[in-house]
């Protein structure tokens, strides 16, 4: 579940505003964008008039999983503390959240672009992940995971353990694959 402080800042970068902007258009001061972006001024009425200004609604979904914009944030955290394993446990977390939600819930699970992570393969495969999942339902796939950023040049896996072979592209998933992420579609098989 997408905490508020991700939500705004993750309505307003869709829209590529500053935070002046975003404070212009919800007619509210700079001072409250930031400080709702920190998670310090997290009152509804300031959270719904700063995604209004950014020209995006809040709404309720019947699911307590958490969404691609926080698992990213989480997998940014890993990352910085250098601990890829945990950053791999996200993104599988991230995997079981969206095959345990059908349809319409499982596309909101990937609406909300994700932040970078700082690493272009862990937001690559990110996309890849999302766009797997939300085609395999038939939900269509939000504009971010075909966005530049979320390709690489060249393929490369995810480093966690570098003992792991690099898979042979049989058994990468299309989209990760697409987006240039060397990953073995048995690592997000549900156990």
């Amino acid at each position: 579940m997408t905490n508020a402080s991700t939500l705004v800042r993750a309505a307003r970068r869709s829209r590529q505003l500053t935070q002046e902007q975003l404070a212009d258009r919800a007619q509210i001061d700079q001072g409250s964008v930031s400080r709702s972006e920190r998670g310090r001024d997290a009152g509804f009425n300031t959270i719904d008039r700063l995604l209004a200004g950014a020209g995006h609604r809040l709404y309720s979904a019947p699911t307590r999983r958490d969404d691609a914009a926080t698992a990213a944030a989480e997998i940014r955290e890993r990352l910085r503390g250098r601990d890829k394993d945990r950053a791999l446990r996200a993104l599988l977390q991230l995997n079981d959240n969206l095959l345990a939600e059908h349809g319409l819930v499982r596309g909101i699970l990937g609406l909300a672009e994700p932040e970078s992570t700082k690493d272009p393969v862990w937001d690559a495969a990110i996309a890849a992940l999302v766009a797997w999942r939300l085609s395999e339902e038939g939900v269509p796939l939000p504009a971010w995971v075909d966005r530049q950023g979320r390709f690489l040049a060249e393929p490369r896996t995810l480093e966690v353990d570098p003992a792991d072979p690099v898979p042979p592209p049989s058994e990468v998933p299309a989209e990760f694959a697409k987006r240039g992420v060397l990953a073995w579609r048995d690592t997000f098989a549900s156990v």
